[in-house]
């Protein structure tokens, strides 16, 4: 009867494990920078990033696959099992993603002899406005659309004519709309190419859907304010927001 009633326990003890969701404390091991990595519960499709001591916090269940990457490193699987599930605690070693290429040689090769060195030399040296002691601009480079709207928006004389016209005219809004797009699509593009990859792996769409809902996260009106120089977290709640509403979307044009 002993018997009986400790492998009931057993196996009462192994279902709690099994299906028990539980809170991980985890920590990356990483010789570089072990902040912002992705971490994803590919299983439950839940994820968060680490803190700048790389330390994260995720919820897991037994047999849930763990996904770890960022641009810096190797990415990593790693599946939950019982001993994790009891530790509650995990220590993940990451390693650095080397991008090695092609050795390149461009112009001549130097002998170290100094003499031979310049007589094989072509062409001058560049000059530029420091070696003339012409003072020179050396702040952000102004996009076409950038320098148009200053172009509208300054003028000459006692009362500046450009302004006045091209407020008149509505060249003003229109170059203003052209620089906010741009930002826009700039900034779709990086999103696209930092966070995409990880985003679809827990919110899948087909391969053809994928650019048009990005282009629908982009049509947001508050699309710059809330994912420009924001950090991954809060651009992947703005995604997921936007995700659901354009899963709603074909869902009514299906019907």
């Amino acid at each position: 009867m002993k018997c009986i009633i400790v492998s009931l326990v057993l196996v009462l003890c192994s279902n709690v494990v099994n299906s028990q969701s539980i809170e991980l404390f985890g920590k990356i091991d990483s010789s570089i920078d072990n902040e912002n990595i992705h971490v994803i519960n590919k299983t439950a499709q839940v994820f968060t990033i680490s803190n700048k001591n790389g330390e994260f916090q995720i919820s897991v269940k037994l047999n849930d696959t763990l996904s770890f990457s960022s641009i810096q490193h190797l990415p990593k699987d790693i599946i939950i099992s019982k001993d994790i599930i009891l530790r509650k605690t995990i220590l993940v070693e990451l390693k650095e993603q080397v991008n090695e290429l092609d050795q390149v040689v461009v112009g001549k090769l130097l002998t170290g002899d100094l003499m031979l060195d310049v007589q094989n030399t072509e062409g001058d040296a560049p000059v530029n406005f420091y070696d003339v002691g012409i003072p020179g601009y050396t702040g952000k480079i102004a996009t076409q659309s950038e320098r148009r709207l200053h172009e509208a928006t300054t003028g000459g004389g006692i009362v500046p004519l450009n302004p006045i016209i091209n407020a008149i005219s509505g060249r003003t809004k229109k170059l203003k709309s052209q620089i906010r797009l741009e930002k826009k699509d700039n900034l779709i593009k990086r999103i696209k190419a930092r966070l995409s990859e990880d985003f679809f792996e827990t919110n899948p769409l087909a391969d053809e859907l994928k650019m048009d809902f990005l282009y629908f996260c982009m049509d947001d009106k508050n699309f710059i304010e809330r994912c420009s120089g924001k950090s991954d977290i809060e651009i992947f709640s703005f995604l997921k927001v936007k995700y659901d509403q354009y899963q709603e979307n074909l869902s009514f044009k299906k019907d």
